[in-house]
């Protein structure tokens, strides 16, 4: 990139798809563009204890969000956080240990909640709002500033599980034996997300994203209940408080579901995961909002003409509908980052 601070030369080609628009070229981002494969970001990371002292300190935060702007040039920068500040702003301890990732005091009931304030105050977590900000003024007017949160089932299994797991026993027991009260719980965290959501969008992001990582998990039923309703509320709400900020839902693991999710989430985009046939979302998706994805990001670990075919058959197979390149996942860390250039080359260059 020639500078960050540019002048405005037409709305941003992220918004022009995420508006439904077929644009010259697909707009890209990576989700964990900015992170461990990257030595810069290494050596931000070394100046703090944990992880998350990183993500609260708003002057390395924007750092380390703009240093794959820099560096490849994306079409949008995403804020660089974590979706377990929900589970700070709602007073829950949170931390991250080396080898063993986030670990939280699981809760069994509601009640472990403590008292909750009749609106919730965002300021709690004000230092992501911060980062915001600061990297909305740093970025060139072309490029898209997307803002995020979990979806609450998400949230809801770091939760109650205390941590990662392998099969969400705690949590989806919880929902069946008792729905009521897992339902107070969705109903804290749909609170909070709006509530988290809106700051950032009124800090200055143009996007927002729902992160459902563990969608996949749920049974149908389960998953119209615990993913799809929720995301509905969050959705409606920040669009009667910001009718022109899109919203994308990723609902990670989803399979055929996720032409429910996009019947009926009322998300503006949806993201999908490396296991969705391109030829599938181009036939049963694109018709209904925009996709972003989804290139598997092995393929980026191994570059070169496998990656570079891999990228031509999804945009070729996404190329008459609204569509933004993504991974289907997050990128990995042992990426090497000569090959997130050649793959935003690629992109770039439009002939793919």
């Amino acid at each position: 990139m020639h500078g960050l601070k540019g002048t405005c030369v037409s709305e941003p080609l992220m918004l022009q798809a995420l508006a439904g628009t077929r644009t010259s070229r697909p707009p890209f981002w990576l989700m964990r563009q900015a992170g461990r494969y990257l030595p810069e970001y290494r050596a931000v990371r070394a100046k703090r204890e944990t992880f998350l002292e990183v993500c609260l300190d708003p002057e390395l935060a924007t750092e380390v969000t703009l240093q794959p702007v820099r560096r490849f040039a994306p079409d949008a920068a995403i804020v660089f956080s974590d979706i377990l500040v929900i589970p700070v702003l709602l007073g829950r301890g949170v931390r991250f240990v080396e080898g063993t990732g986030p670990v939280l005091d699981a809760i069994e009931g509601v009640q472990q909640l403590g008292p909750l304030p009749a609106r919730m105050d965002a300021s709690v977590i004000a230092p992501v709002y911060e980062t915001v900000a600061r990297v909305r003024a740093a970025l060139p007017d072309e490029l898209a500033l997307i803002g995020f949160a979990g979806g609450p089932w998400t949230v809801a299994t770091y939760m109650v599980e205390g941590g990662s797991s392998r099969d969400y026993l705690r949590t989806r027991r919880w929902l069946y034996a008792d729905p009521e009260g897992f339902a107070t719980l969705i109903d804290v965290l749909v609170e909070a997300t709006i509530a988290h959501l809106d700051a950032q969008i009124e800090a200055g992001a143009q996007v927002v994203k729902l992160f459902d990582s563990w969608a996949g998990v749920l049974a149908p039923r389960a998953f119209e209940r615990w993913c799809i309703a929720p995301t509905r509320r969050i959705v409606a709400a920040l669009h009667r408080r910001h009718p022109d900020v899109p919203v994308i839902g990723f609902p990670r693991g989803a399979g055929a579901g996720y032409a429910e999710f996009a019947r009926g989430s009322g998300v503006d985009a949806v993201a999908i995961d490396t296991s969705v046939p391109p030829e599938w979302a181009a036939r049963v998706l694109q018709p209904l909002v925009p996709v972003q994805g989804n290139l598997d990001p092995a393929a980026l670990v191994a570059g070169g003409e496998a990656m570079a075919g891999e990228v031509r058959a999804i945009t070729r197979a996404l190329s008459r509908g609204a569509h933004i390149f993504n991974l289907g996942h997050g990128v990995l860390p042992a990426t090497p980052p000569d090959h997130v250039g050649e793959l935003a080359e690629l992109l770039r260059s439009g002939t793919v």
